[in-house]
């Protein structure tokens, strides 16, 4: 079955000459346009579509498109929409305000229609290609969430929602568990182990466990978000076995009966590395396969 499915730009200048120039040169390749006169009314287009690539006039009155693009942005739902802004500006400093602001790219009017459409594929293809990366990461139910080096969430699975929404006010965890994770990463603790786990409260009800699983992209540093209850099983699994943490670990997927590339994945391992944490499991637990593994390890974790 193919996917028919049209991509859609918002196009947002204040010129009416510029809106119709660019959306007729848009409309000729097949793309659906919308169309915004000004920041707000971008804003208000976007609270009701999410569109595939945004073009933003750099200045406009009311509502600049940096300060529209920085508002866009600040909206999980929209953090993944490449916006490339349009101006008369060629000036350094614009440039540097429109990259600074969130933006992907950069064109300087009169707008060549080729460069423009050249650059929208590749954006368009790019931004598919993270968004299908979010969505499988979603599907496969795992808490993670990504965040810049200065503590800013750049986007978070739907499980790290429903797991905040413990503490009673999920926006506002999320926003502590970004700050946390963006002093972690610019503290010498992390320098000096990139790898290292370490603990945060959230809430009387509710503390995690954070696992760093590296940089994903030029600013985008992931973590696993383990719930203290998960962190209390892999302890009881360490003290019932004398699992190192990481056999512990590797033995809690295994009772969720994940294979052993889904759990490479899940905690960073290759999978020859998953392969020989699993012989010393075996070993420890006194078993010849996974199966009785998970069967040992449920009966710890079953009974806390």
């Amino acid at each position: 079955m193919t996917d028919d499915r049209r991509d859609t730009v918002l196009v947002v200048d204040d010129s009416p000459e510029t809106l119709g120039f660019v959306t007729e040169a848009l409309k000729k390749t097949g793309i659906a346009v919308l169309v915004a006169t000004s920041g707000e009314a971008a804003l208000t287009v976007c609270g009701k579509v999410t569109p595939d690539t945004i073009l933003m006039d750099a200045v406009m009155p009311g509502l600049d498109g940096f300060d529209t693009c920085r508002r866009i942005k600040d909206n999980p739902a929209l953090r993944h929409v490449p916006v490339i802004f349009m101006t008369g500006l060629s000036e350094t400093e614009h440039i540097v305000k429109a990259l600074e602001s969130g933006g992907v790219d950069f064109l300087t009017k009169p707008i060549d229609v080729d460069e423009l459409k050249a650059r929208i594929k590749v954006h368009l293809k790019n931004a598919r290609s993270v968004q299908s990366a979010h969505v499988a990461l979603d599907a496969a139910g795992r808490h993670l969430v990504a965040v810049s080096t200065d503590g800013g969430v750049l986007w978070s699975t739907p499980q790290i929602q429903h797991l905040l929404a413990r503490t009673g006010a999920a926006e506002a965890s999320l926003f502590r568990l970004g700050r946390a994770l963006g002093e972690w990463l610019d503290s010498a603790e992390f320098a000096g182990d990139r790898r290292k786990s370490f603990m945060l409260g959230l809430s009387e009800d509710l503390a995690v466990q954070l696992h760093p699983l590296g940089r994903v992209g030029p600013d985008e540093n992931l973590f696993r978000v383990t719930a203290e209850d998960e962190a209390g099983q892999i302890r009881a699994l360490q003290q019932r076995f004398e699992l190192t943490q990481r056999e512990a670990e590797v033995l809690i997927w295994i009772a969720k009966g994940k294979a052993n590339k889904d759990i490479g994945e899940i905690l960073g391992l290759s999978p020859r590395t998953v392969n020989k944490h699993l012989e010393q499991i075996f070993i420890k637990l006194g078993v010849e396969n996974r199966a009785s593994a998970a069967v040992r390890a449920a009966e710890v974790i079953y009974a806390l």
